[in-house]
């Protein structure tokens, strides 16, 4: 985005089913030479990810997951501003390679492994200006020398005359006081930004020349940013310098382009060099979203959209998360449930936005004393990593088997719950509303049985999470729970995959029991339940945990088909899973570290029936489960709490469990029994702890209730109830 919004200091639901199977799209081999793209369009925007952790992702989740690509942080060196504020890196001062995100190597190490998994890479290209005139910081990322105050970059090298002035800027101060002047936005300062004289050959050939080094280490395209300030025949010229890139063609361009200006400065302008990032498409699908998504049928160019095959739509970045003028992780199920919809509908070039959570408009990434950004670890609740999502990631394996399919089979309920198949190669539905939904449904598919991809992982013929029967007439049965979807595509073989004869063999992986093979779990249970699992386990950084089983959806005791737990309420691990009604089922809990290392916990297997609703089973690493393992108590919290539509009743305490007295990691509620709000958890025996309870709405505004903390001593052992009224 354009940095014009970076330097300004700012104070700090809804559901969808989707049917599916994941088709392999990871590639073989290791040779980058032998590598090829994978063909997929989905660009995973990492922001501010370091190079080794962008590497890793490609590897492990960006090829098998089928995403096309990968946007990546400015590779130039750039100033490094006290407090490292992460709008730093669009203020470069020389056209080296080593930055906050690592080090020359390593950035073209990294492009070598997404190669290799068949991911393409997309460098965001600050080409715009240099670092800013209002810097005082001679420091930089890399180490060259420079002097921002004074235009002076000589590692590029630049100087004065490489920079706009007045003339031909019309301001003698050279700010941008008229947004819809031509004159001004393209040829006065952004914001104090050395705006760069892109109109001279020597400035021109300097940036194709650093953009050409790009191309040289393997980057496939580039985000142009700030690229509404540099005239359009300046950047054409500059483009036509540039070299094929490594898998043959010209680079992808898209171009940062804010609407809200007409003529030469509206988008439609610049098209002629590349597609324009489509911040309408986000704007709209924001108010859908908080409105009614039944309005979606006619999304597309009538809107006031670009056309499909020159945009690059999201559902936000980083100004506009930070701007919050679109849906962001902070809205939660809505926030998920849009880029289903976005990766779903098919119009444009869809990005997954992964970024990090800050309190603070300019806050830094994670990153250490010298500002360099650390590892990316999505399982402390820092890092916001929405493309490792489950139904996200399995949706763009969805997106790329329907490619070039129309809409078809539209189904909504003239509010907030809608569906449809893109041809006969896929269908979903998304939920937006506060209640579920279940009906009958006109998929477009043929029949046979289908894994829901939102819940579940595709295992050969297995579904690791529920399925769906579509009948001769192309229609099926399908619950879909509030704000949730489900997604199909692909049929698979059989409802159930075979149940394993013997535990996991392999001198390295330690059985899960003696004897893990079901006895009496029915090949066709009728009706599914939810199970919520929740897991104590302390990790270091790198681990996490999941849930693996005897039954299908607890992955036949397959570690690579176990079900991933969130950290949301560390050290507590949870998640819900669709199972089978009324069957008999063993799992345990398993930890899997960075290297793939598998860990699984000692004892006995834990063992349970999911009934005829389901139900929350609280567990300890290692302990029989349910408040029966040693040193552990179980803890049953009952608040009684009147609400209102939208609101919902969490608890949050004095413990890391109970979130730390932090409201965004306090832990939800179930209103199965409502106005009785309730959660089970197992905790420490004999240790004190205070709790309080919250109420949140779907703004994500928080009203604490009254009075002095509650208290509680946990026992040696057993059980106990916590019943309390909201004061």
């Amino acid at each position: 985005m354009s940095p014009v919004r970076r330097t300004v200091p700012v104070a700090a639901a809804a559901g969808a089913l989707v049917l599916g199977v994941l088709m392999p799209l990871g590639l073989q081999g290791t040779a980058q030479a032998a590598a090829t793209p994978n063909g997929g369009d989905v660009i995973a925007n990492l922001f501010q990810w370091n190079w080794n952790s962008v590497a890793t992702e490609c590897t492990d989740v960006l090829g098998p997951k089928g995403y096309g690509a990968v946007q990546v942080a400015p590779p130039q060196e750039s100033i490094s501003v006290a407090g490292h504020p992460w709008w730093d890196v669009y203020q470069p001062v020389s056209y080296n390679l080593n930055s906050r995100m690592g080090t020359d190597a390593q950035f073209r190490a990294m492009v070598a492994a997404c190669h290799d998994a068949g991911v393409k890479v997309y460098a965001d290209a600050v080409i715009n200006h240099m670092a800013g005139t209002n810097q005082s910081s001679s420091t930089s990322y890399g180490g060259s020398s420079f002097n921002a105050a004074g235009y002076g970059y000589p590692a590029v090298p630049y100087s004065r005359a490489d920079f706009h002035g007045s003339p031909p800027c019309p301001n003698s101060n050279l700010s941008i006081n008229d947004w819809n002047s031509v004159a001004q936005v393209q040829e006065c300062q952004l914001l104090n930004l050395s705006d760069l004289d892109t109109e001279s050959d020597d400035v021109r050939g300097k940036i194709a020349g650093y953009l050409n080094t790009l191309i040289g280490a393997g980057v496939d395209g580039f985000r142009i940013d700030a690229a509404k300030h540099i005239a359009q025949a300046d950047t054409a010229a500059i483009l036509s310098r540039l070299n094929d890139t490594r898998w043959g063609g010209r680079p992808y361009v898209y171009q940062e382009i804010f609407p809200g200006s007409g003529g030469q400065l509206a988008p439609a302008a610049f098209e002629g060099n590349g597609s324009v990032l489509e911040f309408t498409y986000a704007y709209k699908l924001r108010d859908q979203f908080n409105g009614n998504i039944a309005n979606l049928k006619t999304f597309g160019q009538s809107w006031g959209l670009e056309p499909s095959d020159k945009s690059a739509v999201m559902v936000t970045n980083h100004d506009l998360e930070r701007d919050k003028t679109t849906l962001t992780y902070a809205d939660g199920a809505k926030y998920e449930l849009a880029h289903v919809f976005e990766l779903a509908w098919g119009y444009g070039t869809p990005q997954v936005y992964a970024g990090y959570r800050f309190n603070n408009r300019d806050d830094s990434p994670p990153a250490d004393a010298n500002g360099y950004v650390t590892a990316t670890n999505c399982a402390n609740n820092t890092w916001t990593c929405t493309d490792r999502d489950q139904g996200i990631a399995n949706m763009v394996g969805w997106h790329n088997a329907t490619k070039g399919q129309n809409v078809a089979n539209w189904w909504d309920n003239g509010n907030n719950a809608i569906a449809f198949s893109r041809g006969s190669k896929g269908w979903v539905a998304i939920n937006n509303s506060s209640s579920a939904l279940t009906r009958t449904f006109t998929t477009g598919l043929a029949a046979g049985t289908y894994c829901d991809v939102i819940h579940g992982d595709v295992n050969g013929s297995n579904c690791t999470g529920p399925t769906v029967s579509v009948d001769g007439s192309g229609r099926a049965t399908v619950t879909v729970d509030a704000g949730d979807a489900v997604a199909l595509y692909t049929a698979t073989t059989g409802t159930a995959g075979p149940s394993p004869s013997s535990s996991p063999s392999g001198s390295s992986s330690p059985s899960p029991s003696s004897s893990p093979s079901p006895s009496s779990s029915p090949t066709n249970p009728s009706g599914t339940v939810t199970q919520t699992f929740n897991e104590n386990k302390t990790t270091v950084t790198g681990q996490n945990v999941y849930l693996v089983g005897s039954i299908t959806q607890l992955g036949n005791w397959d570690p690579k088909a176990a079900v991933a737990l969130s950290p949301a309420g560390y050290p507590v691990w949870s998640g819900s899973v669709q199972l089978p009604a009324n069957t008999a089922f063993e799992y345990k809990y398993i930890v899997k570290d960075a290297a793939g290392n598998v860990t699984w916990e000692s004892g006995a297997n834990h063992s349970a029936n999911s009934g005829a609703t389901g139900g929350t089973l609280n567990d300890s690493w290692g302990g029989t489960g349910n408040g029966g393992g040693t040193g552990q108590v179980a803890v049953n919290f009952s608040e009684n709490k009147t609400t209102v539509v939208g609101q919902n009743v969490y608890l949050v305490g004095s413990t890391a469990q109970l979130g730390s007295w932090d409201p965004a990691r306090a832990l939800p509620m179930s209103a199965t029994s409502y106005p009785n709000w309730k959660l089970s958890l197992t905790m420490p025996a004999s240790a004190a702890f205070e709790y309080k309870y919250i109420v949140k709405d779907g703004s994500g505004n928080v009203t604490w209730e009254s009075g002095a903390n509650r208290s509680y001593t946990t026992g040696a052992s057993g059980a106990v109830t916590l019943t309390d009224s909201w004061k």
